[in-house]
């Protein structure tokens, strides 16, 4: 399985820490780098300001976003994400406690590659992080996270 750093994009401590748990518990080996606004995230994926060092702070081959947050919220993320070139394809999973038909819609709309609505337990939590590593981090194929995407496409 590939070791590519992931980015959670999430506000609520106790979700961060819950996540951190799981990932631990769960021994998923791939560096999970995390950011707790909208504006981080750009900050983080442009690699602006204190994430200027990309040793410190690498781009993220999969990113798990949450939409209800400060400054940017994740639908604004998402677009944003979209609008760069070298971004594009980047895999993106909404995760959210939203369970609004709406919300999905207008994420998948904005090409979020996955929705999932937050496990309710711990328990749960560590099923969606040993999926998500099956999946995203192991059968899922991605182009190097850097490259920029062909314009010819």
């Amino acid at each position: 399985m590939n070791q590519f750093p992931v980015l959670l994009v999430e506000d609520d401590e106790n979700d961060v820490e819950f996540m951190r748990f799981a990932w631990k518990k769960e021994a998923i080996p791939n560096p999970l780098h995390v950011v707790t606004d909208g504006q981080m995230a750009q900050e983080y994926l442009s690699g602006s300001g204190q994430y200027a060092d990309r040793d410190t702070h690498p781009l993220p081959c999969f990113v798990l976003l949450d939409l209800n947050m400060p400054y940017l919220n994740g639908f604004e993320v998402l677009e944003w994400i979209r609008k760069q070139d070298q971004f594009r394809t980047l895999p993106v999973a909404v995760l959210t406690a939203s369970s609004a038909d709406t919300d999905a819609r207008k994420a998948y709309a904005l090409m979020a590659n996955s929705y999932v609505i937050k496990p309710s337990s711990p328990d749960r939590l560590r099923e969606f992080v040993t999926s998500a590593r099956a999946y995203w981090m192991g059968w899922n194929y991605a182009p190097p996270c850097t490259a920029p995407l062909s314009k010819s496409l």
